[in-house]
Parts: structure tokens; sequence; C-alpha cells
């Protein structure tokens, strides 16, 4: 499972015109799902977004998670990260998973985070969405959460 973190001071995802998710200070996390993922991998995954210190404390250093800064988080589903981009001029997309496992696991992630952090906004799976985002630095990881 992959996770592109993004700090932003705001991020919104629109689809059909109408906002559906909107936050200020916190992560945008564009979430890909392989194939074979699982639900311990969302919960790897998940446990790393809320906790990864990418914010900066008094001394202007990384040190400070999601968590610690009260920020928003705005998942959104993003299948083309689970491309294969190794050789050609047109990404492959063998490795990510059906339509309907990550729809599964990508709502499941989305559950879990509602269940254990208060504010979290999310894309809609499927959708065409438009993001509009202001990457705070501009600070960009990649997470992957490989299967245990």
């Amino acid at each position: 499972m992959i996770g592109l973190l993004q700090r932003v001071s705001e991020a919104r995802v629109v689809v059909g015109g109408e906002t559906i998710g909107e936050i200020g200070q916190g992560l945008l996390v564009l979430v890909g799902v392989e194939k074979d993922d699982t639900e311990a991998q969302a919960a790897r995954l998940l446990e790393r977004i809320l906790g990864y210190r990418v914010f900066a404390d008094g001394e202007d250093k990384m040190n400070l998670s999601l968590q610690d800064i009260n920020g928003g988080l705005l998942l959104v589903p993003q299948f083309t990260l689970a491309a294969d981009t190794r050789k050609g001029m047109r990404p492959g997309f063998s490795p990510a998973a059906t339509p309907e496992e990550g729809q599964r696991l990508f709502d499941h992630l989305l559950q879990a985070a509602r269940k254990i952090y208060p504010k979290v906004e999310s894309g809609q799976f499927g959708a065409d969405m438009q993001l509009s985002l202001c990457n705070d630095g501009p600070v960009t990881f990649w997470l992957q959460v490989s299967p245990p």
C-alpha cells in the first residue's frame, strides 16, 4: 500500500463542481492500493501517516507529527500510484489492486482513520476529482508499506 504525503497549508478535493473534502494545515495523502495489500498494511500506513514527523518544531526541525499539530488529514484514492513505469512510454497498471479491492481497502483505511482521528476528509473512489493544494515547503514523502 502506498501513501504519497504532502504537507499542506490547505487542500481541497472537488467532484462535479462541488467541494467534497477540504482541510487547512495538515496532510494531503494520495493512497494507492496494490494487488495483495491487506488490512494490516492499511493499519500500518495509517499509523505512519498520523505519526510521521514532517512539521516543524520550535527549532524549525521536522519533529512534529500530524497528531502533534492537530492538523487536518485529506485522504484521496489514486490508483495510478501503483503504476509500473519502469519501461516504455505508457504506464502499466498490473500492480494495482482491482477496483473492487482498491475501494474496499481505501474505505477500510478511511473508516479506521475516522475512528481514531477527529479531522479526516476524503476524496471519492473512482470519481473524476480535481485537487487543489498549497504544498508547504514543498514537503512530499512516498510511504510504502509492504506485506509483513
